[in-house]
């Protein structure tokens, strides 16, 4: 692997490695998790992308969602990012130390247009132009056998991105996504941080948004949700429906799944994690 190894672990038959290498598109180091199934690159059936949330790193998902199992029974090697920039060059930056106030764990996967976000966080060009064809590369595997998913602001991630670079993924799911962002408090105040307020530019990042303008479906193999109905930010944040809308709109099938008495956290990731490398690897393998 052409990167820094910070450490790695036997899982499932296969190995767990964490990662960091210097960034031409972010500008700063940047770390990442891998997961490559038994067998080693050679016996890769497909990578599957993950995104994560809000104040999540790459070490969230990787060790909460308990993903590595079924990967490694399929095959299937797992890449998990960082969510946003870090360290010294943006943790003095206004805003940079809360929670989520555009600093640690808010990257949108988007390239911010504004100053001072502009800088460092090009989290879009990032994945698309840098890390993902890298670990491709690394591990021997092509767009027609490499999926993205991801769990609310990363489920916006993988939702836009797979929408606003066709071709570049063969199957796409979320759980729990931010699926409006243009009209809930979560996605204004990010989009009016990076991208400014010209409203105008919002819907190019914005996943119902962009279903909506889409020819015809994107992904005829379909597309899968789940999203917990005790989520306690459904209402206000998420907008599952209008995401729902514009795919009937445009004939995209979707299977959006609705789980009574499940919240937003890991406990129901790891519910339904199976089911969703399950959707990716019918989609390149069959």
């Amino acid at each position: 692997m052409p990167f820094e190894l910070i450490s790695e672990h036997v899982c499932f038959g296969g190995v767990q490695r964490f990662h960091r290498h210097d960034s031409a598109e972010i500008g700063l180091p940047m770390r990442f998790a891998l997961f490559v199934p038994p067998g080693g690159p050679r016996a890769v059936k497909g990578l599957l992308v993950f995104l994560a949330g809000l104040t999540c790193t790459e070490e969230t998902f990787t060790m909460k969602a308990g993903a590595q199992r079924k990967a490694a029974e399929l095959g299937v090697a797992l890449l998990m990012p960082d969510t946003s920039p870090r360290g010294d060059a943006v943790m003095a930056w206004p805003g940079a130390t809360a929670s989520w106030d555009f600093g640690v764990g808010a990257g949108f996967y988007l390239d911010a247009t504004q100053a001072p976000w502009r800088q460092h966080w090009r989290m879009e060009s990032y994945l698309m132009k840098e890390l993902i064809p890298q670990v491709q590369a690394a591990l021997g595997v092509e767009a027609s056998r490499t999926g993205i998913a991801g769990h609310s602001m990363g489920g916006h991630g993988a939702l836009t991105l797979a929408l606003r670079h066709p071709g570049a993924f063969a199957s796409l799911s979320a759980i729990a996504p931010i699926s409006a962002p243009s009209r809930c408090p979560w996605g204004v105040k990010a989009f009016s941080g990076y991208l400014g307020d010209d409203r105008d530019a919002w819907p190019a990042h914005d996943a119902s948004a962009l279903m909506q303008a889409q020819a015809g479906a994107p992904y005829p193999a379909g597309i899968l949700v789940d999203q917990g109905l005790a989520d306690k930010f459904l209402a206000e944040q998420l907008y599952p429906e209008a995401l729902e809308s514009a795919c009937a709109s445009i004939g995209q099938p979707l299977t959006l799944r609705r789980h009574e008495g499940y919240d937003h956290g890991y406990y129901f990731i790891a519910s339904v994690i199976d089911d969703h490398l399950a959707h990716h690897a019918r989609q390149w393998i069959g």
